[in-house]
């Protein structure tokens, strides 16, 4: 059941099988995240959301890096940022980056987890509890366990999970670690990521343009996830 609140959130968003691409990224990130994302189309209809794991004595430059890099648009995120469609948010060094149940955004001094803020699994609980079943997981090359939690948590709500694949990850930790939770729905190479993303979230977009092309463009409503 959508609550009144949960209507205000989705209804932000065009009538798509998901709303929100939730990626985790440690050693080797930023090559991939950077991959993925110059092979999306400009009219991603979802947000999608990056931690990656950034040095807390530093400025992060991922959101000018990521911007060169895709024709969607790209911001660091800040407190109380609304989700909107088509664009990338990057986190904060030394910051949880969590999503409210009223589809904005926090960034969180709360104590670190698995060693890291921001964490993976803090963005993936909070996406899964907010947008359920419309909500894709990603998680790419990286050191240690990060993102498990947050993946038993999306799939927990029926969403889906992504993992990148041992051959085209600088460093397997953070993938293997999904993968053994034994709810990864695709473990695919960097280079297939874009695309299963662009079948994911834009197949019913797709397949309303057929029917009318006026559909893809309505705000409101809801449709059935998956």
């Amino acid at each position: 059941m959508i609550t009144q609140q949960g209507h205000r959130v989705i209804s932000q968003f065009p009538n798509v099988a998901y709303n929100v691409v939730a990626i985790a990224a440690s050693k080797g990130g930023l090559k991939a995240i950077s991959q993925i994302v110059s092979a999306l189309p400009p009219d991603f209809p979802a947000a999608i959301i990056v931690v990656q794991h950034l040095s807390p004595q530093y400025r992060s430059y991922l959101a000018e890096i990521l911007s060169k890099r895709t024709a969607l648009r790209v911001k660091q995120a800040e407190q109380g940022d609304l989700l909107r469609p088509g664009t990338i948010y990057t986190a904060v060094p030394d910051k949880h980056l969590l999503v409210n149940p009223n589809g904005t955004l926090s960034l969180s001094d709360a104590p670190k987890m698995n060693f890291v803020r921001p964490a993976g699994d803090k963005l993936f609980m909070s996406v899964a509890e907010t947008f359920k079943s419309r909500a894709i997981a990603v998680v790419l090359t990286g050191k240690d366990g990060d993102g498990v939690l947050g993946v038993l948590a999306v799939k927990k709500h029926g969403g889906t999970v992504i993992v990148q694949n041992e051959a085209t990850s600088e460093c397997f930790s953070m993938p293997q670690s999904a993968i053994d939770t034994g709810k990864v729905d695709y473990v695919l190479p960097v280079d297939a990521i874009a695309h299963q993303l662009v079948s994911l979230v834009m197949s019913e977009k797709l397949a309303l343009q057929e029917l009318s092309p006026k559909s893809s463009h309505s705000f409101g409503g809801l449709m059935s996830a998956k």
